[in-house]
């Protein structure tokens, strides 16, 4: 539906730092995107050639910033730049590290509270049928006066 070179224009992250290759579907309340990035040998979050499983959190953040890019251009709700102000239930459901996962990862995030530009998204990581990891998370508005 929208590639990572088209993502990387809705975002604030750009090259290797865009990590989701694909947008497979959205609506006003939810995106899932799809990527393999997580493979990638120059992967900017990878420690020492290993990519932990808490870097998912960077994936899931970025699927809320395409979704709420995404509202912001096709369906006309005003957004305000927004930060990643806290998260909440993370669970981790693997302990290791992910750069040996040979399948796509799917990171889906849902809408679940949006007033003036503040909003609580749940998110999760998952490859196949294998969850990765899951939480919830709040984007807080801000306003350039």
């Amino acid at each position: 539906m929208f590639s990572n070179i088209e993502l990387c224009h809705l975002i604030p992250h750009s090259e290797k730092m865009c990590l989701l290759d694909t947008v497979k579907q959205w609506n006003s309340d939810s995106i899932v995107c799809i990527t393999q990035t997580h493979q990638k040998n120059d992967n900017p979050l990878r420690n020492n050639g290993s990519l932990p499983v808490s870097a998912l959190i960077e994936y899931g953040a970025q699927a809320m910033a395409v979704h709420g890019a995404l509202i912001a251009k096709y369906l006309t709700e005003q957004m305000q730049e927004g930060y990643l102000a806290a998260l909440k239930n993370v669970n981790f459901y693997q302990n290791f590290d992910i750069n040996n996962i040979a399948s796509p990862l799917i990171v889906k995030a849902t809408r679940k509270f949006a007033s003036q530009g503040n909003m609580i998204y749940e998110f999760s990581v998952a490859s196949e049928d294998t969850d990765l990891i899951s939480g919830r998370a709040t984007i807080v508005a801000v306003f350039n006066n």
